[in-house]
């Protein structure tokens, strides 16, 4: 007899908000890998939050539609965002350049050499 697998909120609801860390995972393909796993960030809030979050998403950010959904007003819908926003890390959306574009960039001469390992290196 195969167990069901648990959903993320089915998770959330066991941890009550507390941290863990996911030790095995498993593919559909039936292959199993252990190690250290964070949960995804959204996966980490509160169901309530998650929720939330799922339904500001699909109304495309319109708080006048959340307005409407929730039945609660624009300084509630603005405060409870704020509250989540706290608890999210912010994701890099500009990655460092690859090691073959500040080269590039050193032979076509648009930045000179310390500029070049100062890239490399991580410190614009």
């Amino acid at each position: 007899m195969t167990a069901r697998p648990m959903d993320w909120q089915e998770l959330t609801n066991l941890t009550r908000g507390h941290s863990f860390v996911v030790e095995r995972v498993r593919l559909g393909n039936g292959v199993a890998i252990e190690g250290e796993f964070e949960p995804p960030q959204l996966g980490q809030l509160s169901l309530e939050d998650q929720v939330f979050v799922t339904a500001f998403v699909r109304c495309h950010g319109s708080i006048k539609e959340m307005e409407r959904i929730f039945g609660v007003s624009y300084p509630t819908i603005k405060s409870r965002l704020n509250r989540i926003t706290e608890t999210l890390a912010f994701v890099e959306t500009d990655p460092a350049p690859s090691r073959a574009d500040v080269i590039d960039r050193l032979r076509r001469g648009e930045i000179d050499a310390q500029q070049a390992l100062r890239e490399l290196e991580g410190r614009s």
